[in-house]
């Protein structure tokens, strides 16, 4: 195996690792495992929330260096967990590159959750988020209807490409939209409902939980620029349902008939 296979390899591992919401020391701590175990021993990786930056020195002294600019769009922890199982059983001996090659593109392609099963879940969540929040089982009804309507969005939309702003602004405002339908007509029913736990409910799914969470745990590991982005990410995220929900609130209050918020 030649020099530029390992670094090639050990580049794609880190890349499948940081697209799909690997933290940054696990993401530099992977790469360097793994070209360790193939016998590079002078191997230096600095990554970042967006990009990898890695250089390898031969024996002859030769150098090689690559640079990934790394999208991360979807979450997929199961393929983390899958890397993360394919640099042990690497680090222990009797992966040739070649076979490790052919098990990380299997792991890239792991198909995710069904969509079905997601939709399931973010109603499921909404509704008992609404619930634990000091809702109603009416309440909690209500948001299980609106996390029903949001996930389809959001799979429609990350299909399409749309930026993460964009998207979180959108699904937020209509969450809160479905949201303001359902408890209007329920109260029109005689069933009376609560929006603020409703619509605290149906945007659960949008809080940036994992980046948040990614940026403090940067921070612990003194990968302050990485932890900052993160930090600054989940802000914009958080901004971005913000408008969206108070966008709708402000144009239903306006609406003559529609319940007071």
């Amino acid at each position: 195996m030649s020099q530029q296979d390992i670094l090639e390899f050990t580049l794609e591992a880190g890349r499948v690792l940081l697209a799909n919401g690997g933290e940054i020391f696990r993401v530099q701590d992977t790469m360097q495992r793994i070209a360790h175990s193939y016998g590079a021993e002078n191997f230096h990786v600095y990554v970042l929330t967006n990009g990898l930056f890695a250089s390898l020195k031969g024996d002859e002294g030769a150098f090689s260096g690559e640079v990934r600019s790394v999208n991360v769009t979807n979450i997929h922890l199961k393929r983390i967990v899958a890397v993360n199982e394919l640099s042990r059983a690497i680090e222990r001996g009797g992966v040739p590159l070649e076979e490790a090659f052919a098990r990380l593109r299997a792991i890239e392609t792991m198909p995710g959750w069904p969509a079905w099963l997601r939709v399931l879940a973010c109603g499921v969540g909404a509704a008992g988020f609404a619930y634990l929040y000091g809702g109603t089982p009416l309440d909690a009804l209500a948001a299980l209807l609106a996390g029903f309507a949001l996930e389809p969005l959001r799979m429609f939309l990350a299909r399409r490409g749309t930026n993460r702003f964009i998207e979180n602004l959108l699904s937020s405002a209509f969450v809160a939209a479905v949201s303001v339908a359902v408890v209007q007509l329920m109260n029109l029913a005689g069933a009376a409902c609560s929006i603020d736990k409703v619509i605290i409910g149906g945007i659960i799914a949008l809080v940036p939980g994992i980046a948040l969470t990614n940026g403090v745990r940067d921070i612990a590991g003194c990968d302050y620029l990485s932890g900052t982005i993160r930090g600054i990410e989940a802000l914009l995220i958080g901004v971005a349902i913000a408008l969206g929900v108070g966008f709708v609130l402000g144009l239903s209050a306006a609406v003559p008939g529609v319940i007071a918020v």
